[in-house]
């Protein structure tokens, strides 16, 4: 966390006006910080250095799905979220024709990004909030279940009144998934490459 948000800081005195966040080199030796732990800490950091305002965060990653994961990482400092695994979905279910009725790749890709929107549009207003200008970085949010020193640290100004896990519960939860994704053992039926 501490290379990720040293190395966003040091981009952005290098004259970098657009920062992408993302999780596409994850392997078997490499395992993905959660989008929104990254997402909120870089833009955490940048405020803390008083850089925040000299650069945008495009944030790339598989985990968001729904209008929840975006207006969660819109909501801690995202400009802009690419759900490149989503896409590539929604691709691979119009290419084998999974869907309730058949739909090809462009307007399934474009249904989706119009739900995505209204989704984030509604929950926005239900806040009262009406520009994305406004919504981007207000993090008008209530953690539940983060230990304080966590929250101080990641979500800085986010109220949490239930404390509960930190970063070395989720440093080890993600290792966790990224085993499973990644196993040590050969699975049958696959050939061994190496």
């Amino acid at each position: 966390m501490r290379r990720l948000c040293t190395e966003a800081a040091a981009a952005i005195d290098a004259g970098y006006s657009i920062l992408i966040l993302s999780d596409r080199g994850v392997d078997a030796e490499h395992a993905p910080i959660p989008s929104l732990l990254a997402t909120a800490a870089v833009h955490h950091h940048l405020i803390r250095e008083g850089k925040r305002t000299r650069a945008g965060l495009v944030i790339e990653s598989g985990e968001p799905r729904d209008v929840h994961h975006f207006a969660m990482l819109i909501g801690y400092g995202a400009g802009a979220v690419n759900p490149y695994l989503a896409f590539e979905t929604l691709d691979q279910l119009c290419r084998s024709n999974t869907m309730l009725r058949p739909v090809d790749f462009k307007a399934a890709e474009k249904n989706y990004v119009k739900a995505l929107h209204k989704g984030v549009l509604k929950v926005m207003s239900k806040m009262g909030i009406s520009t994305l200008q406004s919504y981007r970085g207000a993090q008008i949010f209530e953690a539940i279940g983060l230990s304080q020193e966590f929250v101080d640290r990641y979500f800085t100004w986010t109220p949490s009144r239930i404390g509960g896990v930190g970063l070395a519960e989720v440093e080890r939860e993600t290792l966790n998934r990224h085993r499973a994704a990644f196993p040590d053992r050969v699975i049958p039926g696959t050939l061994d490459l190496k």
